[in-house]
């Protein structure tokens, strides 16, 4: 596999820029210690679409030949512990290619972006390395394959159909959807470098500040502070713009993990681990205002109490674990199931798109709620690579568009702040449209 990996990279760096890569079937383990490397320098947007990245990467402060020889060591380490599967003695006890892989992609994010604390552009290192480790582990796809028909002429001038390989489909359309998607967070975040009319204070060298200018739920990040006459409408309207350009990216990012997570497998375990009917899921209270004969999803999600993240999870499992227990009593009518009730098809149906609805606007009110148990048991228990890269990145993704989004909520939401304290202190006379307050 060394040798391989070798003579991958080096084919790379020459003149022909041949491209090899390598299989899935070669996957392990990810271990978690990441190394960054300070002298990664990038000047290609999407290294998968340019074949002279790679070269781009190793000119830095060092000598090409000890930064190419850096990298190369550094990717056999990358695949190594993949192959290993967190097994590091070698046993065989590590856990599937896909898990590794999906760790792998999750790990790397963790250490690249943590979680945004403010609006500002990553440091050129940083982003190098982001591109050039997650090229190592987009490169898995690249092999995985599929047959399809092509034509071929053969030298007598025939005409035959051949089957030839070709990237999966569902690989084909999402990779390059999401390299667009993280071109475009990256692009967001090197915008804020010469931002000028806000910055950020700390706690402490803000004490005199007044306590609701700070939103409750965010009291660990940095306090925004904006000019005393708020921003300027160029500014305001700038940040309108990012914020709507993030939130599509948040959209679709959500779409596709959403999709890949629907085609993995739903494991046995965590079936066996449903109760046997959608009441004792979802408990009597909620099951009663679902199956009302006149239901309104938008008017019972706001009687729910959704104060804390661990309630709108712990309702998500409800709802989740219930659509399931209907569907599986719906598929299983032919014959003695465990699942059987008294309601019939009909209903069951009809309080499954209810359920289906209501977990729909859920995630679109709250798109940075945690996983559920049921998406945590498909990851941990799903062995196809592709679908494991996917949902691995749309969900990396998903969570930095929501944190840009979010701060730049934060800084809206401090000059919307600053210029109602500003119109209170002098005599608007009804006319707030000079400072933009509407």
């Amino acid at each position: 596999m060394i040798r391989t990996l070798t003579r991958r990279y080096t084919l790379r760096t020459s003149s022909s820029c041949n491209r090899t890569r390598m299989s899935s079937d070669n996957s392990g383990k990810y271990h978690q210690n990441l190394i960054p490397d300070a002298n990664d320098d990038d000047d290609g947007m999407d290294i998968r679409n340019e074949e002279q990245s790679m070269v781009h990467q190793n000119v830095g402060a060092g000598t090409p030949h000890h930064d190419l020889q850096s990298d190369m060591e550094m990717m056999k380490e990358r695949f190594a512990k993949l192959l290993l599967g967190e097994d590091m003695s070698g046993g065989g006890k590590g856990v599937y290619s896909a898990l590794a892989l999906s760790n792998a992609v999750t790990n790397l994010a963790a250490s690249i972006f943590g979680e945004k604390g403010k609006l500002e552009p990553l440091a050129p290192e940083r982003k190098a390395r982001w591109r050039k480790e997650m090229d190592w582990l987009l490169s898995v796809t690249d092999h995985i394959v599929e047959f399809v028909p092509s034509q071929q002429i053969s030298k007598d001038g025939t005409n035959m159909e051949v089957m030839v390989t070709r990237q999966r489909s569902d690989l084909l359309a999402n990779i390059p959807g999401l390299l667009k998607l993280d071109a475009i967070l990256i692009e967001t975040l090197d915008n804020f470098g010469q931002e000028q009319e806000f910055w950020y204070v700390s706690k402490n060298e803000n004490q005199d500040m007044d306590n609701s200018s700070q939103r409750d739920d965010k009291w660990w990040h940095p306090i925004v502070k904006v000019p005393e006459n708020g921003l300027s409408e160029t500014s305001r309207k700038r940040l309108q713009y990012q914020k709507e350009s993030v939130n599509q990216v948040l959209k679709a990012a959500m779409n596709i993990n959403a999709q890949v997570l629907s085609e993995i497998q739903i494991p046995e375990s965590y079936i066996d681990s449903l109760p046997k009917n959608g009441r004792e899921s979802l408990g009597d209270s909620i099951y009663k205002s679902i199956t009302v004969d006149s239901f309104d999803p938008l008017q019972f999600l706001s009687a729910m109490d959704f104060s804390t993240e661990h309630k709108v999870l712990d309702f998500k499992n409800r709802i989740e674990a219930s659509i399931l227990i209907w569907k599986r009593k719906m598929n299983q009518k032919d014959g003695w199931n465990p699942w059987g009730s008294g309601i019939s098809s009909g209903k069951r149906e009809l309080f499954e798109v209810r359920a289906e609805t209501i977990l729909l606007l859920l995630k679109q009110q709250f798109p940075g709620v945690a996983q559920s148990s049921l998406d945590i048991s498909k990851i941990q228990e799903n062995r196809d690579v592709g679908l494991a890269i996917q949902e691995s990145y749309s969900r990396v993704l998903e969570s930095l568009a929501f944190s840009v989004m979010s701060r730049i909520e934060d800084v809206l939401h401090a000059d919307s702040l600053t210029r109602t304290v500003r119109c209170s202190e002098i005599d608007c006379s009804g006319d707030t449209d000079t400072l933009g307050i509407k």
